[in-house]
């Protein structure tokens, strides 16, 4: 399709107009099949020079006072509307075809495995001790926590795993524009704009801008995963699938701000000229997008409130903190103010979301109702819980020693009411609230522990499930340097005290007795006509001790100590009184029995054969292995 020079023969504006009107009627759609076929910016460029001439010349006619002519004026505006019109098919056109398909990761700024803390970080993966039967017995807890609380847990994650777990958000990568459309369209794209905005046909021009834009916007969401769920449908969602859905709202979230808004807002000052016009075409286009996608983060920060929701809370403050420089620097006019708002106040509620959910936790564990005790006295599932719980929330450190500002409040003073657990802080001054409320927390387990304990028929296994659990917060606080820090020496060694404190009253519990039937008191005996040791008292000594020594060793090796050093410490412990005591009593006593009748019924066990079935002790046996006897 060829068009006349623009230039007039006479080169007056009359004969110009003419030349222009020419070249513009020859590319309306609504009188000629070619033109509605064809379209001016893949002709040559010769041809889209000449067209966006006649189109400037026609303007500047109609904005000129030399055309005096009322007849030609309406020409002139006439042919300008045409001009328009077709414009504005081109620069639909021109947007559509640069409308491109991207791959998800590539728009995705880290597409390595998220190391956000999950449920299953949680959960126990040592192996338990031996068919102790914790699974069958064991009252399931009604404490609402994550996975790992349940009476089938097993032992405790290595440290290894939560020390290097922390919250990925911290992101060292900023703002990557990429080219949403060519150089050359680029190109083409402003001379339509700048052309419909100077004839006065800006609103036509941005509609089709935005809604061409913002279609193309609303595709790349859905190529990243987000979707549209109003408030009400996150709520409703398993807890489960929120959790996949927030590890990938971080990634996508990072790519929306980062390269998808950065780069429709470059495109946005590359076609337009600044000002109001720009601002306003942007804010059409990712408006609803933004808000759309600050409608997750919204929905979790303001749902129930239970523990395990907790460090999800965390890793979106921490993605929202990230972002909200860079959003600040994309949103930066007064027309964009709502996002930042909205995303400032959004993030205020998931840090109070965050507060209010460790007072929950810490609540949760004070009401903790299972009261079926755990067998054999090993480590209650709440307690492996607790301090897997207490390991994440020190490598959140960073972020919680800026949220949790105030202390806890209860427990701040020591009241001595049995009901209620107690914390005396005068000797924790200079914690830092954080610090204080993970030691409440502490505090408030073994309270509950406490309780726990009165349930075990045998006293002396409420001193081993105490010594247990005790230890076992001990050894979890030591395995993490982050949580020792938050924690202090200080409160580490009075637990330290209270699980050996509990290893001696197991102690007294079982042994003083046993131990008293070696002793000589009453086996002695004074008369007239003799002096020395009662057979029959010395007899029943013995019997005495082989029976509650037995009964000992039938009950006490299926208890369990999890730990093997703390299991073999308290071997040598209760070795140390045993032995020498048994051995002192069979040496001064046993030729008294040997000349009697029957000695085997009284002297049935060696020292050795003590000393090897103490090894069984805290085993965890189903049942109880034999017990050797002297040949």
């Amino acid at each position: 399709m060829e068009s006349p020079d623009i230039r007039g023969g006479d080169g007056s504006d009359f004969a110009t107009l003419e030349t222009a009107e020419k070249i513009i009627l020859r590319w309306d759609s609504t009188t000629s099949e070619e033109a509605k076929e064809n379209l001016i910016f893949q002709s040559d460029r010769e041809e889209v020079d000449r067209y966006l001439q006649a189109v400037d010349e026609v303007q500047r006619l109609v904005s000129s006072v030399s055309i005096s002519d009322s007849r030609h004026e309406v020409k002139a505006r006439s042919t300008i509307q045409i001009a328009m019109a077709r414009l504005e098919d081109e620069l639909r056109n021109i947007l559509l075809s640069q409308t491109s398909t991207f791959e998800p990761d590539s728009l995705l700024l880290d597409s390595s495995a998220s190391s956000f803390a999950t449920r299953a970080d949680l959960e126990d993966t040592e192996t338990a001790p031996p068919d102790d039967g914790e699974g069958e017995e064991q009252e399931e807890m009604n404490l609402v926590l994550p996975d790992g609380s349940d009476s089938n847990s097993g032992s405790d994650p290595g440290s290894s795993r939560l020390s290097s777990r922390r919250s990925s958000c911290k992101s060292t990568s900023s703002i990557r524009e990429i080219d949403l459309v060519s150089s050359e369209a680029v190109s083409d794209l402003r001379s339509i704009v700048r052309r419909m905005i100077g004839a006065g046909y800006s609103r036509e021009c941005l509609q089709v801008y935005g809604n061409v834009r913002k279609s193309a916007m609303e595709t790349i969401f859905k190529q990243l995963g987000i979707v549209k769920l109003g408030i009400g449908d996150v709520q409703r969602l398993d807890w489960d699938v929120v959790e996949v859905k927030i590890r990938r709202w971080i990634r996508a979230a990072k790519a929306c701000v980062r390269v998808v808004f950065a780069s429709e807002k470059r495109l946005c000052e590359q076609i337009f000229d600044g000002g109001e016009v720009e601002e306003t075409c942007f804010m059409e286009i990712v408006k609803s997008s933004a808000l759309q996608l600050l409608t997750f983060p919204e929905a979790i920060s303001i749902s129930r409130r239970s523990p395990e929701k907790l460090f999800k809370i965390l890793d979106l403050h921490d993605a929202l903190a990230d972002l909200l420089p860079d959003m600040e620097e994309i949103f930066n006019s007064e027309s964009s103010e709502t996002i930042l708002v909205q995303a400032t106040e959004i993030q205020s509620r998931l840090a109070e979301a965050a507060r209010g959910t460790i007072v929950e936790f810490e609540n949760a564990i004070f009401r903790e109702p299972s009261v079926v005790p755990v067998p054999g006295g090993t480590i209650h599932p709440l307690t492996r819980y607790v301090m897997n719980y207490l390991n994440l929330i020190a490598d959140y450190k960073q972020t919680l020693v800026e949220l949790v500002m105030s202390k806890p409040c209860a427990g701040l003073k020591c009241t001595n009411d049995p009901v209620k657990p107690d914390m005396d802080i005068s000797q924790l001054e200079g914690c830092s609230p954080l610090a204080l409320h993970c030691i409440w927390t502490m505090v408030m387990l073994q309270f509950n522990l406490e309780g726990k304990s009165l349930h075990y028929k045998d006293e002396a296994l409420s001193h081993i499930f105490i010594m247990n659990n005790v230890h076992y917060i001990v050894q979890k606080v030591k395995s993490s340097p982050e949580l020792r820090e938050i924690i202090g020496d200080l409160y580490l060694r009075r637990l330290t005290g209270i699980f050996r404190h509990a290893a001696t009253k197991y102690q007294r519990a079982t042994w003083v007795r046993v131990l008293n039937s070696l002793r000589d008191e009453g086996l002695h005996v004074s008369g007239s006509f003799s002096s020395g040791v009662s057979k029959s008292a010395l007899r029943e000594r013995f019997k005495a001790f082989n029976t509650m020594f037995e009964e000992v060793h039938r009950v006490q090796s299926t208890w369990s100590v999890p730990d093997a050093q703390l299991r073999e410490e308290l071997r040598i412990s209760l070795s140390e009184h045993l032995i020498p005591a048994y051995r002192s009593f069979l040496g001064r006593f046993r030729g008294h029995i040997e000349s009697g009748r029957h000695p085997e019924n009284y002297l049935k066990y060696s020292v050795e054969n003590l000393e090897t079935a103490v090894l069984d002790f805290f085993e965890g046996y189903t049942t109880a292995p034999h017990l050797r006897r002297s040949q």
